[in-house]
This record gives structure tokens, sequence and C-alpha cells, in this order.
């Protein structure tokens, strides 16, 4: 392994040769394993049109504003999912969704904001690159980040071989953070600390996965230098699995939705994303919080 490619390419640009050349591993793990402390969180204070409303009924003068408007970022995400013409930029449009599903579940309180490809400084075999998450959650006292989410830009039709591979993409995005939040620590006096858990998420149209990446300095300093780590890294990852398949006719898709059993536009997924959501918003709060202490 240690004669496999290394090269300063961008984070943004990782492919699974990286996760290779720097021994890193990806490990599916089940929601209670992953989230442990609160795998299945309620969901009791939102609005439940949202968690139960067909989203071409987007428009019913009977739902709240903020129903409304999500079920709208929805439906444009979901004409996105079934390679509809409607939306010329895709890509925006699950960004948006992506976006407002970390507001609507509060992962923003009034000292942090969510923001929009925000670079973050990545050094790769000795060149300073950026990493640019789609969408990113930062303490602003500590300018230090406590999640970020990426796109599947594989779906959107680009060409998949020079946009890499989402997962490695995530696994570059957390050492970035590494880097960061050590430079945040820096700045208030705090030590440099050895190993960080950093809490990602990606997202392929509406189906988002998320991961736990612990960054060590080892880790952070063979990447740095583009040497081969002895130790392997082994990223956690739990993807949101879709219902299953009860073979009925859906009476909430007419046949311009088809079939979208798998996104959020089906309810019964909607609400088992949303939770797992919810979820990981505690998980990244508590991975920050023993980081920034």
């Amino acid at each position: 392994m240690a004669q496999l490619n290394r090269s300063p390419k961008s984070g943004n640009a990782w492919t699974y040769n990286e996760l290779n050349a720097y021994n890193i591993s990806i490990t599916p793990t089940s929601p209670d394993d992953f989230f442990q402390h609160n795998p299945d969180p309620s969901l009791e204070n939102l609005d439940p049109t949202i968690l139960t409303a067909p989203v071409m009924d987007r428009d019913d003068p009977n739902y709240s504003d903020a129903a409304s408007e999500y079920l709208a970022y929805l439906d444009f995400a979901t004409r996105v999912d079934l390679g509809s013409d409607i939306c010329d930029n895709h890509e925006s449009t699950a960004t948006n969704l992506a976006t407002e599903t970390l507001r609507l579940l509060k992962f923003r309180d009034w000292v942090t904001t969510i923001t929009l490809r925000y670079p973050i400084p990545l050094v790769i075999c000795g060149e300073t690159q950026d990493f640019q998450p789609d969408v990113c959650v930062i303490h602003r006292p500590s300018m230090s980040f406590k999640t970020f989410l990426l796109m599947d830009r594989s779906i959107f039709g680009y060409d998949t071989a020079s946009v890499g591979n989402v997962e490695a993409q995530v696994v570059a995005g957390a050492i970035a953070v590494y880097h960061s939040n050590n430079d945040a620590r820096t700045a208030k006096g705090l030590p440099v600390v050895e190993a960080m858990t950093v809490p990602c998420i990606s997202m392929e149209r509406t189906k988002p996965t998320f991961y736990l990446v612990p960054v060590t300095k080892k880790l952070s300093d063979a990447v740095a230098t583009g040497q081969y780590p002895a130790s392997q890294t082994q990223v956690l990852q739990c993807a949101t699995v879709a219902p299953p398949d009860r073979g009925q006719a859906s009476n909430w898709a007419p046949a311009r939705y088809g079939r979208v059993r798998d996104g959020m536009a089906n309810p019964e997924y909607r609400e088992i994303a949303l939770r797992r959501f919810l979820a990981f918003r505690d998980v990244a709060n508590r991975c920050w919080q023993e980081y920034m202490d």
C-alpha cells in the first residue's frame, strides 16, 4: 500500500484510491450502534404535516407556513430525484433541501451559523488545498466546525471518475475540519488535541448517510506529508434505509412522481430520515463539545 499514488489533489476530488493510500476503511453500522444514546428521538415538536403530507399538496391553504415551505423544498428536490427537466439547477435544489432540513431540526442556535460552501484549508502532500462542503454548521465564537454536509455529485450527471467518491470526500473534509478546529483551539489558548471524531453527512438526492470519522494527528500528518499510516482509520457509516416495499399501490405519489419509495417524498422514509438527522444533531454536539473543552 505504501506504493499507492498520493497527490495534492483537492479534498473534493478524493476517490477510493485516497482511502486505500491513507489506510482508511468505511464500516457500515446499525443505527443503534451508531447513535447509541438516542437512536430514535421524538419528532413531536415538528408540525405533523411535515411528516405525513404528500409533497404535491404543499400549497394546501390549511398548512402552516413552516410545513408549506419545507414541503416546497422537498418537492423541488424530489423532481430532481426523478430526473425531471422541470428544475434546471438540480444540485442547488438538493442542497437547499439539506440546508432547510438542518434549520428545521435546529442544528442552528444563537451562536451557530449554517452556511454554504465555506472553504476549509487542507494540506495534502505538502501543498495547501481547499475542501468545500456544500453545507456546514459553524460555532461562531470559536469559529470551529460542528458538522458538515456534502452532496453526492455523481447523481447530477458529472463524470464520477473526475468527481470522486463521496465517502472519500467526506473523509478528506473531516481531516480538514481536524486542522481547522485545532487552529480554533490554539486561538483560544487550548492545547492541540491528538484525536478528534468529526461527524459528517452525505446526501444522495434526498437520502442522507451519516459518518463518524476519527481523525488523529498521525493520520493528519500522513496526509500532509503523503505517507502511508501504519494504523488503519475506521470510519463508521450509517445509511438511512428505505422502508420495506409492501407491494401496494401508493396513494401519496401520483403518476408524475413515479417510483419514489427510496427518498423523502415517501412519508415513511421522511420520518426515518428526520429522526436520523435529529439523533445526529445530538451526536455532533457531543463530539464538538469533547474537543472544545
